[in-house]
Formats: C-alpha cells, structure tokens, sequence
C-alpha cells in the first residue's frame, strides 16, 4: 500500500498496452479520479513511453516510424481517443484501393476481397493476378457444393486457402495481405487468432467465397446515396505517437509515476504483494500489491518464471520477427504518373530485376493521409523483412535504403532519386501466431490467475494492431482491480 492507503500497482513496460493499463487503472472506478485510484507506477527500460509509437520530423512534416493507422472497425482506439478529448484530431485515409505485384507488374487489388480471399470471382478475373486456369480452379468453389470441414480446431489460414481456392491465391493475395500484416508466412499462422471468419467460413458447407462475403446490410441506418463510406482506417493528425503522448501527459496529471531507464531486474513474493528488483535512477526497490506485465514475451517470461512457470515456457516459446522501414522523399516530377490508391504489397515469390524481392510492400503515405500532401514531393514508406528472411539485417542502412531505391525505380518508374530517405529499423518486433495460439493464451492467463495480482499484456497475446493492445493492456488492468477487489464506475466488481 502507498502511504495514503491506496493499493500500488507497478505497470512493466511503457508501450500503448502498458500506457492503456494505466489508464484502466485511474480511471475505470466509480470514484473521482485521483481520489481512491490505485497508486500506479509505470515502469519503462527505454527513455521514452509509447513503444512502437513513434514519429519523426522528415521532409517538413511529422511521419509515424511503425504504425501509421488503426482499424476504425476496433472500437479500443477510437474509444480512447472519446475519453482523452482528441477526436478532433482524427483523421480518415484519404486515397482509396491498392495494388499488388503479380505477373511482372503492379495490379489494383479487386473488389471483394476479404484479407486477400476473394469472395467474387468476376472481378478477380478482371485484375488480372491469377492466370485463366487458376481462375477455373477457383470457380469451383462457387459452383461444386462442399461438405463442412471434418478437421476440429485451429488451422493455417494457408491450408485452408489453398485447399479450397489454390496455392495462387494463397501465394498471390493472401499472404502478402494476411502474412504482410504480422510479418510472417501464412503457411504456419493460426487461422483462429489472425483470420478467425475464414475458419468459421471452412467449417460451412457449400462456397467458401460466399461464405466469406459480408452482410449485404448492417444495423443502422443504411447509408443514402451520396453519404461517404465509413472509414476502414484512422489516424491522428500529428501521427499515432501523439496518442501515446496524450496519455502520458493525463497520466502524469494525475501523479502517475514514471520511470524510465528503469529496468525490473525480478520480481519476488513478499506477503500478498511483490517486491520489484529495479535498476536504473532512483529506489532500486519497489513494492506492489499487483503488477501488469506489458512488456514483450520473452522478457516477460523470464520475469514471470519463479511463480508461473507453464506461463514462462509458453512466453518464451513464442517467434518474433524483424522488419525494417524506408521512408522516402521523392520529387512528383520523377513519377511518370499519378500515384493510386494507398500502395502495394510484394508476394514473397516475387522477382524484380530478376532477383528475390526485397520490399514487402510500400505506402504512398502522402496519397493515404491528407495531412502529409505537399504539391513538391511524395511520401514513400517501404517495408522489408518477415519472419526467415534475414537479408535486411546483414545490410547497413546505406546499402540497404539504395537496393529499396532500386526496386522501388523499377516498379514506380522513378526518373530521379529520392531527395531524402530515413531507414528505421524494428528487431523483433511482430509476434508470430502459429496454429494453436490461442490455446496458448489461454493456458497463459489461466496460470497467472493462480498468482492472483499478476498479469500480461502486448501484441503477443491477442492482436499485433494498436486497438488490440490497447484492449489487452485494459483486460490486464481490469483483472488486477478484480483481484484487488476495486469496483469500477458501473459499481460492478472486475
């Protein structure tokens, strides 16, 4: 307890799900803030909070360096920007489609598409990715009923694709949009945490296409002809980091304590509490009545391995991958023609210049956010690396940024070089799901609850996205409250 009473909860790690525990914290109590809230300490190792979000000046304007956007389908982000105030600040993608490298040049991507899979054969036909007996293989699929599938439980999203629409799909659309998206291959990714409609939609007899498709209306008011789609993405307008920055800013107003450079080196039993083990400036030692650990899973395993050791193995069992990223500059008079769409995404097949494709994808970051449009020059973020491929890693920055020039040149048919580029490197930093995942989350939470007052949050668990972590970072808060016996403010026990 703090020398008022309050009970004291150390939150390890300073991410966004770390951040949004903290807040949980404070805030999700019937009594005003700052009055019986929790004493929270959050404790970060680096020299600032916010984790991957981060930005930087560049080319006179402030771009995001990891995630520039989050699904406006997931209401935890755009929740939190209601309850900071900051919704003013939001803002939609402003370009529309995308293009994917198939057949030896970039294709828009077609309507229809649900995480790569195609739900309608017409305008598949009509891109162009996939050769005519690919195509008469898919459309088999709308026209051969199917038994559901007799396999129980998880799967790989690539071997429920390729069994029943082919490898060309898989390879072509789904895994650079599904494995693009956590930096991995979907030949090994768990159906049930990164896709989990496409497992549902296996499991149905008959087109798993159709199965697939989306309601042809939803609750609400059905939009009027001439209402502007709802928006697919947010972002803030001084980047996403200014999230993170806007809750470190509340959360120090509300005498939340930070310390960073600060290292939790064990954590050990000490009565119905914990004793933290710091290093770093200031006490070396800290004591909690519960502790959120936020940090990434193999550190948090190595934390947790004295008390919880099935939770500890499992932890540390978990892959990660690397990726890089490669913002660049580039004058509009070196584009032959006007960017469309947000970008494009490469299949891990792919060959440019004759040789195995570096870039994963590119972003047309001046096109897809209206904030970052200047009539000069274009915005240009490319991404490299996932999970086996290493090639970045053994390239310094210089080497690297010219081979992304490179095929970038090839694919856009750039006349000049970019006026500035910036490499931002990200070791181990996507999880991997593999078939079983949430099995393993399961089994996690399970032998924390044995410790009462301890629990895990952060991409390795639920979700790699920012409204997932922010999710997982209040679900860790809520069960320390419940287990501290706090009452939130609908008076409900959490």
């Amino acid at each position: 307890m703090s020398p008022d009473g309050r009970p004291v909860i150390a939150v390890v790690g300073g991410g966004i799900a770390g951040l949004a525990a903290a807040w949980e914290l404070v805030t999700g109590r019937d009594a005003p803030v700052g009055t019986d809230s929790p004493s929270v300490v959050i404790i970060e190792s680096g020299e600032r909070l916010g984790g991957k979000l981060q930005t930087q000046d560049f080319a006179g304007r402030t771009v995001d360096l990891a995630p520039d956007a989050f699904l406006a389908r997931r209401p935890e982000a755009t929740e939190l920007c209601q309850e900071l105030g900051i919704t003013d600040e939001l803002v939609p993608v402003a370009a529309s489609g995308a293009a994917v490298l198939a057949r030896g040049r970039l294709r828009a991507l077609p309507q229809g598409l649900n995480l790569g899979v195609p739900t309608r054969w017409w305008p598949l036909a009509r891109s162009g990715i996939l050769s005519w007996p690919q195509l008469l293989g898919i459309g088999r699929d709308l026209v051969r009923p199917r038994q559901p599938e007799r396999v129980i439980g998880d799967r790989a999203v690539g071997d429920i694709v390729s069994e029943r629409l082919g490898q060309g799909v898989v390879d072509s659309l789904v895994d650079p949009l599904v494995g693009g998206i956590h930096a991995g291959g979907v030949e090994k990714l768990s159906a049930a945490a990164t896709f989990p409609a496409l497992l549902t939609a296996s499991q149905q007899p008959g087109s798993l296409m159709r199965a697939l498709r989306p309601p042809s209306s939803g609750p609400g008011r059905p939009l009027e002809p001439g209402d502007p789609p709802a928006p697919v993405f947010w972002s803030l307008r001084q980047g996403t980091a200014s999230l993170a920055d806007r809750l470190v800013d509340r959360l120090s107003t509300w005498n939340v304590e930070i310390r960073t450079d600060t290292t939790v080196e064990a954590l050990a039993r000490e009565g119905d509490g914990w004793g933290l083990a710091l290093s770093g400036p200031g006490d070396p030692c800290l004591r909690a009545d519960g502790v959120v650990v936020a940090i990434p899973a193999l550190a948090a395993g190595e934390l947790l391995a004295p008390h919880a050791s099935v939770a500890a193995e499992l932890l540390q069992s978990v892959e990660y991958s690397s990726v890089a990223v490669i913002t660049l500059s580039v004058p509009r008079t070196a584009l032959p023609r006007p960017l469309a769409g947000t970008g494009f995404l490469v299949p891990r097949r792919s060959t440019i210049n004759g040789r195995p494709a570096l870039i994963t994808g590119c972003t047309y970051l001046s096109e897809k956010w209206p904030h970052l449009d200047r009539p000069d020059d274009v915005l240009l973020r490319a991404s490299v690396g996932r999970f086996g491929d290493q090639r970045a890693d053994e390239l310094d920055d210089e080497t690297l940024s010219a081979a992304v020039v490179t095929e970038l040149t090839t694919l856009l048919g750039l006349s000049a070089p970019p006026a500035a580029c910036m490499v931002t490197r990200w070791p181990q930093a996507f999880p991997q799901y593999r078939v079983g995942h949430l099995i393993k989350v399961a089994m996690i939470e399970d032998d924390l609850a044995t410790l009462g007052t301890v629990a895990v949050a952060g991409a390795h668990l639920q979700g790699v996205g920012i409204p997932a972590c922010i999710g997982s970072g209040r679900t860790a808060a809520r069960a320390i409250l419940s287990a501290l016996g706090s009452t939130d403010r609908r008076g409900s026990i959490r």
